[in-house]
């Protein structure tokens, strides 16, 4: 097996992005063959002996990339110390080292990346690379016009101003106006804050799209994973050329 540089090696195999691996790395909880590893280092893991905290590092997990179909109710972490369910409960027999790209709350439904890859999962989640994120989302009453230009120019939020948005009306109905909203940023409920800050509450939220991916066809609940193709578009978005083979 040729060498490669260690952190790359330590995101692939679960331990988070390749940056979140160089803070192990710097923090001297990582070592090859008994000594302290170092930054930029390049190891052999198929004759070196490689730990973390004592620990030697796990098989790499096949890798995965999967799109699922979050139902409204279910919350997007691990575990949950209160027993709610947890979008897992949906995934039984997943790797352990899978982890969620981005959020979606409780009470929102729509399109969840998963992925074994740490650099991958933070690419897509950092706002550098500016990936789209594109909702429906059903409101009270019908916007004004100056709401909607508020929400295009970038609106001032409690944690900052929040990015220009695409906003569109699509229709309304018995239910209320729904909106679609594209966006490339992912704080903790961004889009129902931004609704909130110009004076809107909202009924239904369901996320449409993530970087050009769409549900398609797959029903609330239901998961896949991405073909060749579509894994192949996600990472060139991001600047990540080399593709590992789905499992």
């Amino acid at each position: 097996m040729p060498e490669e540089r260690l952190q790359k090696l330590l995101a692939r195999a679960g331990f988070g992005s390749r940056r979140a691996a160089e803070r192990l790395i710097e923090a001297g909880r990582v070592t090859v063959d008994g000594q302290a590893a170092t930054l930029g280092m390049r190891v052999d893991a198929a004759t070196q002996r490689i730990e973390v905290d004592g620990a030697p590092l796990p098989g790499e997990p096949e890798p995965l990339t999967l799109m699922l179909h979050k139902p409204e109710g279910y919350l997007v972490t691990a575990s949950d110390d209160r027993g709610r369910r947890t979008v897992f409960d949906l995934l039984p027999g997943v790797p352990a080292s899978l982890r969620y790209i981005g959020r979606l709350d409780r009470d929102s439904s729509g399109l969840l990346l998963l992925t074994t890859d740490g650099e991958l999962a933070f690419r897509l989640s950092h706002p550098r690379y500016e990936v789209v994120k594109r909702y429906e989302v059903t409101v009270n009453r019908e916007p004004a016009r100056r709401a909607l230009d508020r929400l295009r120019a970038g609106i001032e939020l409690e944690d900052g101003p929040a990015a220009p948005a695409e906003v569109d009306v699509l229709y309304t109905n018995k239910d209320g106006v729904r909106l679609r909203i594209s966006i490339h940023e992912g704080r903790k409920r961004q889009v129902r804050r931004m609704l909130r800050a110009v004076g809107f509450g909202v009924s239904k939220l369901e996320r449409v799209e993530f970087a050009g991916l769409g549900l398609g066809g797959l029903k609330a609940g239901r998961s896949r994973p991405l073909t060749g193709d579509e894994l192949q578009t996600l990472r060139e978005l991001v600047g990540l050329v080399d593709v590992p083979a789905q499992r």
